[in-house]
C-alpha cells in the first residue's frame, strides 16, 4: 500500500526543492507512514488517518524545516509519533537527532520504527523536556506541535547554549505568538525571526519561528 503513495511523495520532494533523497530514502519515509498507519489503530498517535493525507500533512510538513537545520545534533521536543523527527533522520544520516517525548506509548512506537526502518542516528528519551540535561550541547532544537511559543521557549531555554538556535513550528497564528512571547523578559532578549514554509498542498500557511539568544 506504501508503494502507492511514491508518486505522491515524489512531486511533494519535487515541490519542496529536496528531489535530493535516494530511493531507500524514500522507501523510509513510506515504511515509516505505513506503521504510523498501522499502530495508529491502538495508539491513536495522530488525528489523521488516511496515509494518502499523511504524505502532505506530515510527511512533506515535516521535511520543510530541513533547510533550516544548524549543526550535527539535532533534538525534537514533544516529538509524538515521531514528528518533525523521523522523516528529518531519514532525509539528513550525517546528522544525530534525539527525539524526546514524556508518554512511553509513543516511545514504544517510535522504538520499533527504528528497529524496523534500521535508522541508526535516532536516540529516544522519555522525560519531559524540563528535566532533560543532555550529555552534549544540541545545535538546533525544533518542535511541530509542543506548546505555546512562549510555553516552548520557557521549556528549553535552559538547553539554548552559545551558538543554539530552536524551530517552532506554527500555523498562522506564528506572529500574534511571537509578539506576545516578546513582551515578557526572555523574549525579548532573544533574537527571532518568522520564516515561511512552502508545504506543497497544504492549504493553512505554515511558519517556523526561529531564535537564539546573542548574549550566550
Amino acid at each position: 500500500m506504501s508503494r502507492d503513495l511514491l508518486p505522491d511523495l515524489d512531486a511533494g520532494l519535487a515541490a519542496l526543492g529536496q528531489a535530493d533523497l535516494t530511493p531507500t530514502q524514500r522507501l523510509q519515509l513510506l515504511d515509516y507512514l505505513q506503521l504510523l498507519a498501522r499502530w495508529n489503530r491502538a495508539y491513536n498517535l495522530t488525528a489523521v488517518r488516511a496515509p494518502a493525507e499523511m504524505v502532505g500533512r506530515h510527511l512533506l510538513d515535516s521535511l520543510s524545516i530541513r533547510p533550516h537545520l544548524r549543526g550535527a545534533r539535532i533534538l525534537d521536543v514533544g516529538t509524538g509519533a515521531g514528528l518533525p523527527g523521523i522523516p528529518l533522520a531519514i532525509a539528513e544520516p550525517a546528522r544525530r537527532f534525539v527525539l524526546l517525548d514524556s508518554l512511553g506509548k509513543r516511545i514504544t512506537f517510535l522504538r520499533q520504527v527504528l528497529l524496523d526502518l534500521r535508522l541508526d542516528n535516532v536516540t529516544l528519551v522519555q522525560a519531559r523536556v524540563e528535566d532533560y540535561r543532555p550529555a552534549a550541547p544540541v545545535d538546533c532544537i525544533v518542535s511541530r506541535a509542543f506548546a505555546s511559543l512562549a510555553d516552548f521557549a520557557a521549556a528549553v531555554a535552559h538547553l539554548l547554549g552559545p551558538g543554539t538556535c530552536a524551530l517552532a513550528m506554527k500555523g498562522r497564528a506564528a506572529e500574534a505568538e511571537l509578539a506576545q512571547w516578546r513582551q515578557t523578559a526572555q523574549g525579548r532578549r532573544a533574537q527571532a525571526e518568522i520564516v515561511p514554509l512552502a508545504v506543497p498542498g497544504g492549504e493553512e500557511a505554515r511558519y517556523a519561528v526561529r531564535w537564539f539568544y546573542p548574549d550566550r
